[in-house]
């Protein structure tokens, strides 16, 4: 199993969920030493590793190969964090409603609903390719 590696404004990790803790140390400091207080450190520290749970998951699908690459950077008093994976893309439309009746007592699928309920917007690039999430919170 491959390690994280860290160069300036990101972080890459392997497509294991083992890493969570890694993504999550990184944006926190990064967001810490951009004086961010805890609060939205909170807010966008829950959104960042639902992206990155759902691109280990969903994108890569957990594969030892494939990596997930977390940028972050503020300009304009804005927070902008991109989360990519090398899977091969999805529908962000087909994402099932998790407020649906038929959706409430599911045990997943709430990701991006928390994702979006959490930050000022949520952009979802998808290709055969990969799919890379980037998301944007004032402070």
């Amino acid at each position: 199993m491959g390690k994280p590696i860290i160069s300036g404004d990101s972080i890459i990790v392997p497509s294991s969920l083992e890493h969570l803790a890694d993504v999550d140390l990184f944006i926190e400091g990064t967001l810490r030493g951009y004086g961010v207080g805890e609060s939205l450190i909170a807010d966008i520290a829950i959104s960042v590793s639902e992206l990155v749970n759902n691109a280990i998951l969903h994108g890569n699908k957990a594969s030892p190969e494939k990596t997930v690459s977390v940028r972050i950077g503020l300009a304009d008093h804005k927070v902008r964090i991109a989360v990519a994976d090398q899977g091969n893309g999805f529908n962000p439309d087909t994402i099932a409603n998790p407020i649906d009746e038929a959706n409430l007592l599911k045990e997943v699928g709430r990701g991006i609903f928390i994702v979006r309920s959490l930050m000022d917007s949520v952009d979802i690039e998808a290709t055969s390719h990969g799919t890379t999430i980037t998301i944007t919170k004032a402070i």
